[in-house]
């Protein structure tokens, strides 16, 4: 009996763990490396449009995550006054991108990816190297404290700051600095109830969303120059967003400085030439990270993790059917950066007088931004699309191998 294909997976994290998934359920012997200790995340909650939904469902996984969707209602983006600039209903969106929207905390996505995988699959504390591509001829090979593992497929799920793609592509200028930095926290908000939503100021937003579980996630984010630190991050959001509408000023009354994670926003301002080179793909934040202004970085990492199993043999093919479609969700990501992190006075008037005019008029087309992105189907069952959103554009990215 011929044995299995041998898959390496480099990174614990959600794209790399629904690759995994996939590519086990494909038939293929998989390992995960992982160098941290654990896979606890570093991170506080993600989305979940209906497009990652989908590939959930590919690898058996998607019902049980929509049953952890707290958003039932209504929302919408505000003024720091509260004055609400447009109104998104749950339900809308659900009829026009065929399923909902799940907000949940990322350790639980992980918990449940890592339940799909056989006992031993996954090594933690476990720091990975690639010493050899490979190509048609030859395996990859890659480096672990426990010596060289030779792979059929390595797949580079290890993130912004991707060893395996500095080595791929040496030549790439690697991450841009997006202009901004991110603080997070997931708390309970005590006898708090409200309208999830996110504001826009001059130069800044803030995001208040409840959870499943009854916790809270909030973020912000502020144009700042890189690098940039404060003694008492609660405090210096306090300090920039402590006059801003209800329920802000209770969820930093609520939050404790060291329940703050304060992280600087970096993207891939220069797309690679191609996610793969010999017998290695690249996914996720590795291939192409994004702002998060679209909330779709992971949602793009668990998308490429279906399609590169549905490629596996083919990996010229995941990149032309991935590089083009996740280039464009990059590019418009960096476009409403631009926007909603604008702080000019003046554009902001225009920008906030524009969306305002835009949901009276017509609400459909505030979620007219997402056509082509959440309606995205994979090319497996139970979805089996003919195109993969893409696949027909960029073919001279597929033709290295």
């Amino acid at each position: 009996m011929a044995q299995p294909a041998r898959a390496v997976v480099i990174g614990g994290g959600i794209g790399g763990l629904t690759a995994a998934v996939a590519l086990h359920r494909g038939g293929h012997a998989v390992t995960v490396l992982e160098r941290a200790r654990s896979l606890e995340p570093v991170g506080a909650a993600i989305s979940l449009a209906p497009n990652a939904l989908r590939v959930l469902d590919v690898i058996g996984l998607g019902d049980t995550i929509r049953d952890l969707s707290a958003w039932q209602g209504d929302g919408g983006l505000r003024t720091p006054s509260g004055r609400w600039l447009s109104r998104s209903s749950a339900a809308a969106a659900e009829r026009r991108f065929g399923g909902p929207l799940v907000l949940l905390h990322r350790a639980t996505l992980i918990d449940h990816l890592a339940a799909l995988l056989p006992e031993g699959v996954i090594r933690t504390a476990c720091p990975a190297g690639l010493a050899d591509p490979g190509d048609a001829h030859r395996p990859a090979r890659v480096t672990t404290p426990d010596g060289e593992l030779e792979a059929d497929l390595v797949v580079a799920a290890d993130g912004i700051r991707s060893a395996v793609r500095r080595a791929l592509f040496p030549e790439h200028p690697g991450p841009a600095y997006s202009g901004f930095t991110t603080w997070r926290v997931v708390i309970p908000v005590p006898g708090v109830r409200f309208a999830s939503h996110e504001t826009w100021g001059r130069g800044r937003i803030w995001g208040t969303h409840p959870l499943k579980d009854g916790r809270v996630y909030a973020y912000a984010a502020a144009v700042t120059p890189a690098g940039g630190r404060a003694a008492d991050e609660r405090a210096e959001l306090v300090r920039r967003y402590g006059d801003w509408h209800d329920p802000i000023p209770a969820v930093l009354a609520a939050a404790r400085p060291e329940d703050v994670l304060r992280h600087d926003v970096y993207h891939l301002a220069e797309p690679l030439p191609a996610y793969h080179r010999g017998r290695v793909a690249l996914l996720g934040d590795a291939a192409h990270a994004m702002p998060p202004t679209l909330g779709q970085g992971g949602n793009q990492a668990v998308e490429d993790a279906v399609v590169l199993a549905h490629h596996a043999r083919d990996l010229p093919a995941y990149t032309a059917a991935r590089l083009p479609r996740t280039t464009a969700i990059a590019r418009q990501a960096v476009r409403i950066a631009r926007l909603n992190m604008t702080g000019s006075r003046a554009l902001a008037a225009v920008r906030n007088t524009a969306l305002t005019t835009l949901s009276l008029a017509a609400p459909a087309l505030v979620l007219r931004g997402f056509d082509g992105i959440a309606d995205w189907r994979p090319p497996q069952p139970p979805y089996a699309s003919t195109g993969t959103n893409g696949a027909d554009a960029g073919t001279a990215a597929g033709e290295q191998t």
